[in-house]
């Protein structure tokens, strides 16, 4: 499926989760104040901005945030939080799509850049970051480890999540780096919703060479927005990769 068939109306109606899930204040709050920080009273550009999930409450730190979008009932969506003045979005790829202006901050979180289906989009992805920056800017990005260890040979799914009403199951094509998210959700009838979410994945080294490829140095990993150390256990990390300051 293509990104806009699969975030189309229903899944922007579906997204926001106001208080609980991605929008739990234990979540957004770490995620907000370190992107504050990094942004270090500068303007800051999101890939894939969505709802504004991260956006809005970022907006109301006082940092001048623009976005992305390729979806556009997402961007809907955000429009009913944030209008055009405040939060203005250009809609598009985050791989190929310019944003007017230059930026102290560029940031893609929870897992997007694993939208990008194929390797020369992804490194695209960190040139058009590159693009938007000013020298010294950081791209931030939030991402997932590759469960392969959870994988046994000849098994091609694992159970991500199991909770009351709603198990998550990834299917690998380990040849391609593919991985596709079935998420169902059901009740105590005997019909349940599926959803669907392809991805390409992508190991912590192979991200800091697509970095390097586009001018990029790797200035901190950790293991989530509040600074968790990373270790080999670690299920995702928030990299923070950065354009060399002027001489």
């Amino acid at each position: 499926m293509q990104q806009e068939q699969i975030w189309d109306a229903g899944a922007a109606q579906r997204y926001d989760t106001p208080g609980s899930g991605m929008f739990a204040p234990e979540v957004l709050g770490p995620t907000v104040g370190r992107l504050v920080q990094l942004a270090a009273d500068g303007a800051a550009l999101e890939f894939a901005i969505g709802t504004g999930r991260v956006a809005v409450p970022l907006a109301e730190q006082g940092v001048s945030v623009t976005g992305i979008e390729l979806s556009v009932p997402m961007v809907e969506q955000l429009r009913t939080k944030a209008d055009e003045a405040s939060i203005p979005v250009i809609i598009g790829d985050m791989a190929t799509t310019a944003a007017p202006g230059k930026y102290a901050l560029v940031y893609l979180v929870f897992n997007t850049i694993s939208n990008l289906l194929t390797q020369d989009e992804q490194v695209e992805c960190f040139r058009n970051a590159a693009r938007h920056l000013s020298p010294g800017g950081r791209f931030v990005i939030e991402l997932w480890v590759p469960e392969l260890r959870k994988l046994p040979p000849g098994r091609a799914a694992t159970v991500g999540q199991c909770e009351p009403g709603y198990i998550a199951l990834d299917t690998y094509d380990v040849l391609r780096q593919h991985v596709v998210s079935h998420h169902f959700h059901f009740d105590e009838s005997e019909q349940a919703r599926l959803y669907r979410t392809p991805h390409r994945y992508i190991w912590p080294a192979e991200l800091d060479l697509m970095a390097q490829l586009a001018g990029f140095e790797l200035e901190t990993r950790h293991a989530d927005w509040a600074g968790t150390p990373f270790t080999a256990e670690s299920r995702s990390h928030v990299s923070v990769y950065r354009i060399p300051p002027m001489p």
